[in-house]
Formats: structure tokens, sequence, C-alpha cells
């Protein structure tokens, strides 16, 4: 049996939680976006064929994309990443075109559909749909094409997202000719049977891994673990959420949030980002809905890939992914006055501890624990300028899973000077998400205002004059 498994990868207890925390109405799919100008593509044009071509010499870089999940059988073990034999590339890449007249509306909308529906897992987890027809975006030109890549948290974590999107594209339009790339050949899955034996083996020589069986078969230990989170105050983003998803985004440059962040001694921007959403819940839940709760601030858990980000925080540690709790200042009203409090409150709350047994997105609350209403990730995202078969990527972002008891998620990309920030939520809690986009560019713009003031105050302040000299008497 050892040749047969040596080569054989199992999920670690992180990747297998995600499994564990799918349900009928949420699953732990994301979805990287990117939109490409094909005007600096050769000819100006790229065609699908040209893109399929591309991933299928990229393949051999995330061997992942190739392998699907095995499970153990009666589910007494986490699941294994066997090759797929019947791997079929043309099933995971697809092409579809927006209707006319193809505005940012109908993407999201259409995104967010594609988004929102279950992955095959009896297949490699993924799925890449090539989006034409985006003739109607203000701020990108006509022709552009959108790039989206479907998967699930257990087979990609989103520290990756930068890696992935390298080695999809190149940091040239014309990186000239590739070489062939390697041949491929799946290697045989093991039996159920063999699967089963090594789990029993395994089992007995390292009982600590019961935890996965237990929370398998007992439904209870599941739902002591995990379910919808009891947060105080209540928010309508603490409740069950549907299968139906939307998504937004608005884009800022990061000079505005450098001179947001300067406006208050200490601040991040990371800080300031964190104000902004806070912002617009705040405007969001008071203005539209009538629901802010009358005291305390909502909090974030926030995520952060430890390296590539926005920006790390001092106490976290190089290179280590990281997850702690940020009030967002939804109880002040004031934009500096807020970003204050973000700022201050940034060292409060230690990171938290992931335990294996529980779904690897903390929504669950356990007693003691600091209460969540919504997730904020910082998304790595390449340095440099990245081409796809010569096009231009002049936008990345990603649409987040969201569960129940946090079905509220903010991704925030960083490329080309600019800051992405794109909400994903469920219909139900955000029925109108270009009005909740707008709250969010509206708490952008206060708190560029008032930074622009404070700044002028400074400058107009004046200077002490220096001391006089005197003249030594003789």
């Amino acid at each position: 049996m050892k040749n047969e498994f040596q080569t054989l990868q199992q999920l670690d207890d992180r990747s297998a939680g995600h499994l564990l925390a799918d349900s009928t109405h949420a699953n732990a799919n994301f979805s990287l976006i990117q939109i490409h100008d094909q005007r600096s593509a050769p000819g100006g044009v790229v065609r699908f064929k040209s893109i399929l071509t591309q991933v299928e010499n990229r393949l051999h870089l995330w061997p992942m994309f190739r392998k699907r999940l095995q499970r153990v059988p009666m589910g007494l073990d986490r699941p294994y990443w066997v090759d797929d034999d019947l791997f079929d590339l043309e099933y995971h890449v697809r092409h579809i075109a927006l209707p006319k007249p193809g505005d940012w509306r109908q993407f999201c909308i259409q995104a967010s559909r594609l988004h929102a529906r279950a992955l095959d897992l009896d297949r490699p987890p993924w799925e890449l749909y090539v989006i034409e027809g985006l003739d109607s975006f203000l701020d990108l030109p006509e022709g552009s094409f959108a790039i989206l890549i479907k998967t699930h948290l257990a087979a990609l974590d989103l520290s990756a997202l930068a890696s992935l999107t390298e080695a999809l594209c190149d940091p040239q339009p014309d990186p000239g000719t590739p070489p062939p790339p390697p041949s491929w050949f799946a290697d045989s899955a093991p039996s159920p049977l063999a699967l089963l034996q090594r789990s029993l083996w395994r089992s007995a020589l390292n009982p600590w891994q019961l935890p996965w069986a237990v929370e398998r078969m007992v439904p209870l230990a599941r739902a002591l673990t995990s379910g919808v989170a009891e947060v105080h105050p209540i928010t309508r983003f603490n409740s069950v959420v549907s299968p139906h998803r939307v998504f937004e985004t608005r884009r800022f440059t990061v000079e505005d949030f450098e001179r947001i962040a300067a406006a208050v001694p200490g601040a991040t921007l990371e800080d300031a980002v964190i104000s902004v959403c806070g912002g617009a819940l705040r405007q969001y839940l008071d203005e539209e809905l009538d629901e802010l709760p009358p005291q305390g601030s909502l909090n974030a858990m926030v995520w952060h890939p430890g390296k590539d980000g926005l920006q790390a925080s001092q106490d976290d540690e190089a290179g280590k992914p990281t997850w702690r709790p940020r009030t967002m200042g939804t109880d002040v009203a004031d934009p500096m006055e807020r970003l204050a409090a973000v700022a201050s409150a940034r060292a409060q709350y230690a990171e938290v501890v992931q335990q294996a047994i529980r779904p690897a997105v903390p929504a669950g609350q356990m007693r003691g624990e600091v209460s969540t209403h919504c997730i904020i990730r910082f998304i790595p995202a390449p340095e440099k300028t990245q081409y796809l078969c010569g096009a231009h990527m002049n936008y990345t972002s990603v649409i987040l899973p969201i569960r129940d008891g946090t079905g509220l998620s903010f991704a925030v990309t960083r490329y080309e000077n600019l800051v992405v920030i794109s909400p994903t939520s469920c219909r139900e809690l955000v029925p109108d998400p270009e009005r909740f986009a707008q709250c969010l560019r509206n708490s952008f713009q206060d708190s560029l205002e008032q930074a622009i003031k404070t700044a002028e105050k400074v400058l107009a302040q004046p200077k002490p004059r220096p001391a006089r000299k005197t003249a030594a008497k003789d």
C-alpha cells in the first residue's frame, strides 16, 4: 500500500473544513475576476481559441487543476486529491457573452449567478468563463472581455491568487513563443477499499484525527461548531443566507487612500479601508434601511495574506495569513473620528486561531469570542502589469463566499495603483447592491474631503517663529 499512496495528497484540516461547511444554500466557492483590454493584443483581437490554448499550455503550473476529490468510504477520514483520468479541458473553460447593451450592472448579475452555482466536486473543482460583450462600461474601453475563474477554498487558498494570475498571464504583451507543455498522464486512483483500510490504519496510529470523523458522522457536533453566529448587536447580515448572490465593485486610487490615512496620526492604509467600509455600512443601515444598531460598533473579521497584500499590520508575522477582529467604527458619524477609532483599536484583539474541527471561515462564534458582523479579506494581486494573450489586464477582484451568520464579505485588492473594494452578499440581505456600492463611494468621498480639509488646516497654521538670538554683551 505504500507505493500506491506515496504520491497521494490528502486534504489538510483547513481545506477539509471548507467542505464540511458547505450547504445547499452556501458553499465555499470564490471567483477571481479579471477584465482585459484587447486593444494591446496583436491585431487588437483575442480569440477564445487563443485563451483555451493559453490555459492548456499553463495547466502544468497548477497540477491541482487536473485533480478531483476522492472521498473515503463512510467519511472516516479527510478526502484525497487524485488525478482525473477523464479530464476534459473544454468542460472547464467556457465562452459566454452579455446581452446588449453589456453594461456593468448586467455583468455583476451574470458574475453573481455563475459564482452562486455549486461546483461539480466529482470533477476538478474549477471553471473558467470567458465573458464577452462588455461594451457599455463607463470607465473601461469598448470590446473588453472578462475572465471569471471559479474554484473552491478546499482546492485553492486565497493567498495564492496572485500566483495564479501570474501563471495564466504574462508581464508583457508579447512573451514570445512558449516552450511546449510537458506531457501529462493520470496516475491511477486507489480503490475505495484501499482508502478504507488506510483510514482505519491511520486512526489506530493517530487517534487525534478522529474529530474529522466525529463531525462528519454526528450532525450534533457540526451544529455546535458552526451555524448562525451569536453576535451583538444583531444586524440583517447575521442571519441565514439564501442561495442567490449579489456582487458589486468600486475602484479608488491608492494616493487618495494614502491621503485619508495620513489625516490621522498612526493610521494605515488598511485602517482607512476598514473605516470606509464601516462608513458604508453605517449609511446603508441607517439612511436606507433604518436598521443601524443604536449602540456599539459593528465588527469585521479581517483576513490578511501576510505578504503581497495591501498593507500588513506590524503585529502580523511576515508571510503568515492571519485573521483578526477589527472594529469598523459604525457608531461614529465623523469620518476622521471613525478612522481614529479604527486605528486606535487595531491591537485590541489578538489573532484568531482556527480549530481544525471548525469550518475554516471563522463565522461561527463561541462564547467569549469577539462578535463578527462581516468579513473583510485583503486579497494579494500581482505587483506588475499583466497581459493575457497580449490583452492588458486593467481590473481584478474577487467574489467571496458568504455563509449563515456572516452574510456580507468585502474583497480588497490593490493593482496598478488602484484599490478595488468588492462587497458580496445575498439577494435577500442586500436587494439593491448598486445602492450599497454607492454608499461605499459616498463613504470614501466623505473621508477624502475631510482628509483634505484636515491637511489644509495643518498647512494654514502659522509656523512657530524661531527664537531671536541676542547679541552677547561685553
